[in-house]
């Protein structure tokens, strides 16, 4: 069978102070018609640059490109830069991670889907937004007709994601690349994605080349996988073979550090991820954790918690609502214990954290460390409690000073709090730095210098200054590479056992949440629909929502590929309330020791999503 693409030596370099830096070498693989082929490996492992390459889209004046890109037998490397601009959007068309990188904010969706259409296929324009309804149509976003001429800030994540995708269908490409296209994603709206592309592969017959870091999203819809690493591809081949018997160590090393959803079975404690070497393949450390949980008086007591933001506007700027954001959560947490929250972006795990630290003033409730109530704390009291109380955030870059060594930052804390002297904070910061993985002579660094997971170790390392019984972890392992999640999943593990920390643990990722949690807390447009232990909320989950969660999350098994995961394409619901809005009164019950299930509704199908807005 003729492949669609032919790739053979592909290298390419960038220049670099004046020298030649390669950063591909020498990459080969074919994609047969109908076929999806994966690309994966670590960022910094060439992925994205070797799409790019074959796109001919690297800088021209400060990147070289050599070997061979055949599109069913035309060498696209030498082809007239006009002849190029046709392939691109035509033949071949590509998904990037961030649509809002990709849209332009001032130019509705739909005028910018029909202007590739009046381009390369000389449509007029009625014709052209006729087509644009159909392709919103094809790729399920709802109220298709009315949505095209709304601006990419009107859409959530997973349907600009669609748009894009609609995007790149209009051309009826004969390849589709798709670099990262739900690494950003909630799990559920990840799963939408990802049916959606095997669905229109299966429509319109085309080739898909998928890069990603996620083994679970490669089991899912790989027929063929590359396995690449420092700009070389070290494996390929059936997606089968590599999952059953890979014969590459950093594959092996790969495929160790992919979280798979049930692994865990019905063990009450969080487990540490396997680690293997990356050049020997063999494991370095075992996956078991003591349990570290303290009995007593919890660390942290939540109880009817509450934060709402007002809506204003108008000439006056009179109240028009209020977004509900968290309402009415209750929980408490033990020193050594993790509790994990849960849901889809806009659920109100976030708000919920940072209303327990008091970064977010909440309108009522009660949160007690300790046993004190932070929230009846005026600023000098609270600035002293929260030394007991600090936060790791999602982005570590956007969080540290990019003027300050990491050393300084660390640092900080103890200065600003005045319980060390310069030098003792000195010393006391490149302790940290070896007690999280790192070296002590990294201090004089800057986060620049360092890879996304070594400044999430950082931000660690900083949150640990001050000696706390709390930790915030916001999403604290959702960006990176998974094997550097796996890493940093590790080490919070090593140190809740060694400190006895207690970790709200805030994130979408259910696989993981299910490796580190001890409990998990599932929330729905500001409530906590589920809570209870991890065994029985992953082995026996009661209420709709958290069944549709579980059922999206990918499984790292090929042979599970041609399956659908059913979720439907339901955004979630909006949290805007009227002015006069009075939430109903919710109803628990309890299913088994500490686990306990909010009452819903016929309003509630089965697949997890309320039918009425």
């Amino acid at each position: 069978m003729t492949p669609i693409l032919s790739v053979r030596n592909l290298a390419t370099a960038f220049r670099v102070e004046g020298a030649w830096r390669p950063v591909v070498h020498g990459v080969s693989f074919d994609i047969g018609p109908k076929e999806t082929v994966a690309l994966v490996g670590e960022s910094g492992s060439g992925k994205s640059v070797t799409a790019l390459s074959l796109m001919r889209l690297t800088p021209r004046d400060a990147s070289r490109i050599t070997g061979e890109v055949r599109l069913q037998g035309r060498d696209l490397l030498g082809l007239p830069e006009a002849e190029m601009r046709k392939i691109r959007g035509g033949d071949i068309a590509m998904i990037f991670q961030e649509p809002m990188t990709s849209l332009n904010p001032v130019l509705t969706v739909g005028f910018q889907i029909a202007e590739a259409l009046m381009a390369h296929h000389g449509l007029s324009r009625t014709q052209a937004e006729a087509e644009t309804v159909r392709l919103f149509d094809k790729v399920r976003i709802p109220a298709a007709a009315s949505r095209v001429h709304d601006h990419p800030h009107r859409f959530s994540g997973g349907m600009r994601q669609r748009v894009m995708i609609a995007m790149a269908l209009a051309c009826r490409p004969k390849l589709l690349i798709a670099d990262e296209p739900t690494t950003a994603l909630d799990v559920t709206i990840q799963a939408q994605i990802l049916d959606l592309i095997k669905l229109l592969q299966d429509e319109e017959g085309m080739s898909v080349l998928f890069i990603t870091h996620d083994m679970g999203v490669v089991a899912e819809i790989a027929d063929r996988t590359v396995v690449m690493l420092d700009g070389r591809a070290v494996e390929s081949g059936p997606t089968e073979e590599i999952f059953r018997r890979p014969t590459h160590p950093y594959s092996r090393a790969l495929l160790a550090a992919v979280p798979a959803l049930g692994a865990m079975g019905d063990r009450a404690q969080p487990a540490r991820f396997p680690v293997v070497d990356r050049v020997t393949g063999e494991a370095l450390a075992p996956a078991e954790s003591a349990d570290t949980v303290v009995a007593g008086r919890p660390v942290l007591e939540v109880k009817g918690l509450t934060t709402r933001f007002e809506i204003r506007g108008g000439l006056f700027g009179r109240l028009r609502g209020r977004v509900h954001a968290v309402e009415n959560v209750s929980f408490d947490l033990q020193a050594g214990e993790t509790l994990a929250l849960v849901g889809e972006s806009g659920c109100g795990k976030s708000t919920t954290g940072r209303s327990v630290l008091r970064l977010i003033e909440p309108q009522s409730g009660s949160v007690l460390l300790d046993g004190e109530d932070i929230l009846a704390l005026g600023p000098g009291s609270l600035r002293e409690r929260r030394r007991r109380m600090q936060m790791i955030f999602q982005d570590p870059f956007a969080s540290l000073d990019p003027r300050m060594s990491v050393g300084a930052a660390i640092a900080e804390p103890l200065l600003i709090n005045r319980l060390a002297s310069r030098r003792e904070a000195q010393a006391r910061a490149a302790d940290l730095l070896t007690r999280v993985g790192l070296k002590p002579e990294m201090a004089g660094r800057f986060p620049h210098e360092f890879s996304g997971g070594q400044r999430q170790r950082i931000c660690i390392a900083r949150a640990l200054a001050l000696e706390p019984r709390l930790i915030v972890a916001d999403e604290s392992v959702s960006a990176l590479d998974v094997s550097v999640k796996a890493q940093v999943v590790n080490l919070l593990l090593d140190l809740q056992a060694s400190l006895r920390l207690a970790y709200l643990f805030i994130s979408h990722d259910m696989a993981v949440v299910e490796r580190v949690s001890h409990r998990v807390a599932v929330m729905y447009l500001g409530e906590i629909v589920e809570i209870g232990p991890r065994a029985a909320i992953f082995g026996a989950p009661r209420h709709p929502y958290t069944r549709k969660l579980l059922a999206a999350v990918p499984v790292p098994d090929p042979a599970r590929r041609r399956s659908r995961h059913g979720v439907r394409a339901d955004e979630i619901r909006s949290p805007i309330r009227p002015v006069d809005y009075e939430p109903p009164e919710r109803r628990y019950r309890e299913v088994s020791p500490g686990h306990v299930v909010q009452e819903w509704g016929p309003e509630w199908e089965e697949t997890g999503v309320p039918a009425a807005a």
